[in-house]
């Protein structure tokens, strides 16, 4: 099991210290800054909200956007693999 690294994740105007896994830490930053750069679009449009608005704008805005964890080609070779065990399980229940 890996270390947890320890970060200052920064959103708004508030500094929070979070732990990620080292592997997880990338993405982290740059959903940190999609957020904030969320925050910064926000308040030149929505002038004289307070920051608590503007984060709650910007989770309801990234709650609501589709998720893009997944691509076309990763379906694919999962698709590939579930049929690979689906035949080695076949084969195997014929041989008994």
């Amino acid at each position: 099991m890996s270390e947890l690294l320890p970060l200052s994740a920064v959103i708004g105007d508030r500094t929070y210290r979070i732990k990620v896994e080292p592997t997880d830490e990338a993405a982290v930053r740059q959903t940190l800054k999609l957020i904030n750069d969320k925050i910064v679009e926000l308040k030149s449009i929505y002038v004289g909200k307070d920051m608590q608005d503007y984060i709650s704008m910007t989770l309801l805005w990234f709650a609501t956007q589709p998720t893009q964890t997944a691509s076309t080609t990763d379906d694919s070779e999962i698709k590939k693999g579930i049929q690979l065990l689906e035949q080695l399980v076949d084969a195997e229940l014929k041989q008994r």
